[in-house]
């Protein structure tokens, strides 16, 4: 066990989805030692299963098929409890008709490639022809389908050149009458053995960062809204929208996704233990 601060190695997700914590976060003064990485989440599920980074926010999905390898950091997430804003399969037929279709899926995250191939295959009963690749190409022209995610999302979204937006967050609560928890904040086994004040006060580093950006929040809005670009007021509803914390009906939600990728044969283990490391006191 440590007992000082260590070195760690930390995993943002790089869309403004994650706001609220990290625009707070890099006001902040923080040990040199603590080095942040952005990227696109499928890109930190890479390097946090490869050993590269020590924790961070990464697909739930990522946690889901290497349970053995993580524990989740109390009371965080990404996750929404309805629409969320920025998880969207842009369609231009009825999403029930795509089954003749081929749907083109962002690979920046592979919770939403899950989630949409459940929504698609559980729920309306269709099953296209999946194609990973550039969600702004050609190739999402010709497509009858495009799953999109976060910024990219956000940008499409203002376009009318779709007839149907199905928020998946709304659909995945509209189903399962459940919140759908699209990251959680995981940190490797060994690391959390090894520096577990390091964990805690990074922990309680990334909690405090969620409260005074929410307090922030209108702020935070005008300085990462240009990035869309999209309204400072479209923006604070859309972060409004977006929740931070892992409630007990969001751990019901995890497991519920989980049990999908059980079903499905995405994961290899019989059941998927929700690690959960709380702080002390």
């Amino acid at each position: 066990m440590d007992n000082k601060i260590t070195r760690a190695r930390i995993g943002m997700v790089n869309f403004i989805n994650t706001a609220p914590i990290y625009e707070t976060w890099k006001k902040r003064k923080h040990p040199q030692d603590w080095q942040v990485v952005e990227a696109p989440p499928s890109t930190l599920n890479k390097m946090l299963a490869a050993g590269e980074l020590d924790l961070g926010f990464v697909s739930a999905y990522e946690y889901g098929v290497r349970p053995q390898d993580y524990r989740i950091l109390g009371d965080l997430s990404i996750s929404a409890t309805g629409p969320v804003g920025s998880v969207f399969l842009f369609s231009r037929v009825d999403p029930a008709t795509l089954g003749d279709h081929t749907v083109l899926l962002s690979g920046q995250s592979q919770t939403s490639i899950c989630l949409v191939k459940v929504i698609l295959e559980e729920f309306y009963h269709v099953k296209p022809r999946y194609v990973v690749g550039d969600v702004i190409s050609e190739a999402a022209d010709r497509a009858g389908g495009v799953l999109a995610i976060g910024d990219e999302a956000l940008r499409l979204s203002a376009g009318s050149e779709f007839a149907y937006k199905l928020d998946l967050g709304e659909v995945w609560c509209r189903y399962t009458d459940l919140p759908f928890v699209f990251a959680v904040c995981a940190v490797r086994e060994e690391f959390c053995r090894r520096a577990p004040q390091t964990v805690a006060a990074i922990h309680r580093e990334f909690l405090l960062c969620r409260g005074k950006g929410r307090q922030q929040l209108e702020s935070i809005c005008l300085k990462v809204a240009p990035r869309i670009p999209m309204h400072p007021d479209e923006c604070y509803v859309y972060l409004r929208a977006i929740e931070y914390d892992l409630s007990e009906r969001k751990q019901l939600a995890l497991e519920r996704f989980f049990q999908y990728l059980i079903d499905r044969n995405e994961a290899s283990v019989g059941s998927i233990p929700l690690k959960i490391e709380e702080l002390a006191g």
